[in-house]
């Protein structure tokens, strides 16, 4: 059920919500399927009886209505697909979290100057990795990424038979020496692996095209953050096959703050509209 926190102007919203809030918000008539997410708002208060939208929609209408940027994260740890993100409006600022397992998600507005901290937030982001191995970067393949995992999928129980189990998955998918090494160790250590995508309405050959940055990283805790260089964002799909190259580059929450930072376009990269 959605829910609303005037203590924060926090709500909880389903997409289905969402799709009926933006139908209304255009004056249309939500589709039949939509009719139970309707009666469900209205049940709340946050619809009329008549489909007008409450004041305690407004700032979110507003920045759905007209984004300059868009902002998605998308995070897979050991419950599953998360997914987060950043709506930004032309006078608001709109982050929504979800939960896993959760159809619906947090809104709540936030300080435009807080951009940053947001995602990083999002993110977990955080000083460690004290124990990372020695090799500064990882070359392998999707398909030895594909094998490790699938070795992992019925765990033994045992730490040393997992490493011995991931590392010969590795090797016999063809990835040798010190990068399978490394790579064993950082699948082990394995929190995380998110990607931060940003979307804007640029500018190309005097016209309007859409724009995307994206940086994708594993947070592999005590190993530390590795940025994943290959496959290269953003991913289209069926881009990536089992032998497409998987390139990693060791860093560290500075490094990854920055890139963070680097997403954000600049005012003069967003088209003329924003």
């Amino acid at each position: 059920m959605p829910g609303y926190d005037s203590s924060r102007s926090r709500l909880r919203l389903a997409d289905r919500h969402v799709r009926v809030i933006a139908r209304l918000a255009e004056r249309e008539t939500p589709s039949p399927e939509l009719f139970p997410s309707l009666g469900e708002l209205q049940e709340l208060g946050l619809v009329g009886e008549e489909g007008e939208l409450s004041p305690l929609l407004r700032e979110l209408v507003e920045t759905l209505a007209a984004p300059v940027l868009n902002i998605s994260v998308e995070i897979t740890g050991e419950a599953g697909p998360v997914h987060h993100g950043v709506v930004v409006g032309a006078n608001s600022v709109i982050a929504h979290e979800g939960w896993p397992g959760d159809e619906e998600s947090e809104y709540i507005p936030v300080e435009p100057s807080t951009l940053v901290f947001e995602l990083a937030r999002m993110v977990c982001l955080r000083r460690g990795g004290a124990e990372q191995p020695s090799a500064d970067r990882v070359v392998s393949t999707v398909k030895a990424l594909d094998a490790a995992f699938a070795g992992l999928d019925a765990p033994s129980g045992d730490a040393g038979q997992d490493r011995d189990t991931v590392h010969k998955a590795v090797t016999d998918a063809g990835t040798s020496g010190e990068s399978a090494d490394t790579l064993t160790e950082l699948i082990l250590a394995l929190n995380s692996y998110w990607r931060v995508t940003v979307a804007w309405d640029g500018e190309h050959d005097g016209g309007h095209a859409p724009m995307f940055r994206s940086l994708a990283v594993w947070d592999c805790g005590s190993r530390g953050y590795w940025i994943r260089e290959q496959p290269q964002e953003p991913i289209l799909p069926g881009q990536v096959t089992p032998d497409s190259p998987l390139e990693l580059v060791r860093s560290d929450a500075g490094e990854v703050w920055r890139k963070l930072t680097g997403l954000i376009p600049e005012k003069a990269e967003l088209g003329s509209r924003a």
